[in-house]
């Protein structure tokens, strides 16, 4: 299996100065082909997940973990990344508590308006980066 590496090198910025550098990169293809994604929805949002065979949670099944930290931890080791109805984006905190922003993984928003298959390809697509003291950064991009 053979993978391309994108190394990114930022002169501009005075390590000392500042901390951190984050953000985000779209890239035309997916890097990885085993993403594993999860929709946690209303209704509607679970019924287009199941028929794209996507795995799915309702507010149901996430108030079952009872903000209990080990649950919360395995539910986002289990899953790349998170889409949520835009609805329910302020009650996931709520209801897990802060297990799936300290890895990183906040669902991203989903309106009702946008097609769940252009919003699924999205964020396969993008890659986050963070840099803490050193300026230099190599990601796997395919």
């Amino acid at each position: 299996k053979q993978w391309y590496q994108r190394r990114v090198v930022i002169t501009a910025g005075d390590p000392s100065r500042d901390k951190r550098f984050s953000g985000t990169v779209k890239l035309r293809h997916i890097p990885k082909h085993s993403f594993k994604l999860c929709v946690i929805g209303d209704e509607k949002h679970l019924d287009q997940a199941k028929s794209l065979k996507i795995d799915c949670r309702s507010v149901e099944d996430l108030k079952k973990l009872n903000k209990n930290k080990k649950l919360v931890k395995k539910l986002a080791r289990s899953y790349d990344a998170f889409i949520a109805s835009d609805g329910l984006i302020k009650q996931i905190p709520r209801i897990l508590g802060p297990g799936l922003n300290k890895a990183g993984k906040f669902p991203t928003s989903l309106s009702h308006q946008e097609a769940m298959e252009d919003k699924v390809e999205t964020v396969k697509r993008t890659i986050k980066f963070q840099m803490k003291k050193v300026l230099c950064l190599a990601v796997a991009i395919g």
